[in-house]
């Protein structure tokens, strides 16, 4: 089949079956003829806010129908979608839009970026704009991702691919006509990438407001659910429920549960391919820039335990020390990647420039080592590595150990500075019960961890550390705990 530009995709669902369900979200769910119908109104309604071929739209919205439809109005114009958080502050939001230069942002009020066209929440489009199809036009970048607003300058990470696709290509295990769903926030590349490559495949999409893990369980049950998207974080919320909770959900339907974008316990990977299946549970391992991946289903993490699989085709990856040079299987260095068609062939930014060595190499800021099969192990991110008498100290390796202890939600851990050591490792745990002992805590991190690991302070907080797609401000946890009180 040849390509069709995502300004067609909904139309072309739509002629093979109208009636069938394309978007679901809370109560409402839309068939393909419908969001085909509304997204045409939409985009005319961009059309006439200035909105044109080869622009950057702005999405900053909940998950939500709208979420969606903006995305493809955007497309059936030409544009780019470039969606953020829609909980960033005002003058995080306008960083990003300065480097955008948007002709319309969704989600936001005019007041907070004068000079840009803006729409706020829960808007409807004129009845009287034409429903029917609009000319056919291919955005030449097919997404704009965000990264860095929180923690640092923020950056555009914009792909390279046009916005067109064979819709009945099989990719990542998935296969056209399934039933998806994505419970994390769509402005994250993970949830987006898959939830818009799922409905290009003609998936039924069900997105929820944000995740809860017993809901994530009872849609699977009720619509019969082919493809699940998760992060750790929504995976240790989801093994915590009590077990007959867990139990009483049929999961048979699904056929392939992809997780990523943060480490995962290796007692967690272990639940879960006994609970799922050693074939339905797949990792993968790569940036939103697409330099390089790497998966592996649960069955071959048994034979490679700690693993985040091996390259895709068409990359490559290799192990980097601090001089530049590569590094032998089972030495731990930076990581690097290489797409076959060469540096930049994914991607680009604005607002940054990419990190890299001679051959054009680039690194995520990702440390680890391959192994002899290689298979690929990460350690941690080099900005976060703790530096403590003389030690390289992982955070991720802590933290695993410390979310092992029950009633643990999710941890931090940081380095905060010493005089003597250089860093000390100070442990941040969130205990929504909050009457967890640190004494025990630590008793049981000893048993799990080398004695220089293991955290000289201890905190306990009440609310999650991780956000819904898994992330963890370190940089920013560090920072709210040196300043002057």
């Amino acid at each position: 089949m040849s390509e069709v530009s995502l300004s067609r995709l909904l139309a072309f669902w739509a002629d093979r079956d109208p009636d069938r369900p394309a978007l679901t979200h809370e109560a409402t769910t839309l068939s393909r003829a419908e969001l085909e119908a509304r997204t045409n109104r939409l985009a005319r309604a961009y059309d006439d806010l200035g909105v044109k071929e080869g622009d950057f739209v702005t999405i900053a919205l909940p998950n939500s129908i709208e979420f969606v439809e903006a995305v493809f109005a955007t497309w059936k114009l030409g544009a780019t979608p470039q969606p953020v958080s829609y909980r960033l502050p005002d003058h995080e939001r306008q960083q990003i839009v300065e480097l955008a230069e948007p002709s319309l942002i969704v989600g936001a009020s005019a007041a907070a970026h004068p000079g840009t066209v803006c729409l706020e929440p829960d808007f409807v489009p004129d009845a009287a704009l034409s429903d029917a199809p609009l000319p056919e036009v291919t955005a030449k970048y097919w997404k704009a991702m965000t990264s860095g607003g929180s923690t640092g300058r923020p950056k555009l990470i914009v792909s390279k691919d046009p916005a067109s696709t064979d819709p009945l290509e099989e990719r990542l295990g998935m296969t056209v006509d399934q039933v998806a769903l994505i419970p994390g926030p769509l402005y994250h590349n993970g949830p987006f990438g898959v939830g818009m490559l799922g409905m290009q495949m003609g998936h039924h999409l069900i997105i929820t407001s944000r995740f809860d893990a017993a809901q994530t369980l009872e849609l699977i049950d009720r619509h019969g659910v082919n493809l699940l998207y998760l992060v750790p974080t929504m995976m240790q919320r989801m093994w915590r429920l009590p077990q007959e909770q867990r139990d009483g959900y049929d999961v048979s339907s699904l056929q392939v549960v992809w997780h990523m974008a943060a480490p995962c316990p290796a007692w967690l990977k272990v639940a879960f391919i006994e609970w799922f299946g050693g074939d339905v549970l797949m990792e993968l391992y790569g940036g939103t820039e697409a330099q390089g991946f790497t998966t592996l289903s649960g069955t071959e993490w048994l034979n490679h335990r700690g693993s985040v699989g091996k390259p895709q085709e068409g990359y490559s990856i290799k192990i980097v020390d601090d001089d530049g040079g590569s590094l032998p299987a089972g030495e731990v260095g930076e990581v690097f990647l290489l797409p076959e068609a060469g540096q930049g062939a994914t991607y680009f930014y604005i607002g940054a420039e990419a990190k890299s060595v001679a051959g054009g190499w680039e690194s995520l800021g990702d440390m680890g080592y391959l192994d002899e099969d290689g298979f690929l192990y990460l350690t941690d991110r080099r900005n976060d590595m703790i530096l403590s008498g003389g030690a390289n100290i992982y955070p991720a390796e802590v933290e695993a150990a410390i979310d092992l202890y029950p009633g643990v939600r999710s941890s931090a851990v940081i380095g905060l500075p010493d005089e003597d050591m250089g860093n000390l490792i100070h442990a941040i745990v969130d205990v929504p019960a909050g009457d967890l002992d640190g004494e025990t805590l630590l008793a049981h991190l000893g048993e799990h961890l080398v004695r220089y690991k293991v955290p000289r302070t201890v905190e306990f907080v009440a609310e999650p550390l991780r956000d819904d797609a898994g992330k963890v401000r370190r940089t920013a946890l560090r920072a709210a705990r040196l300043e002057p009180q």
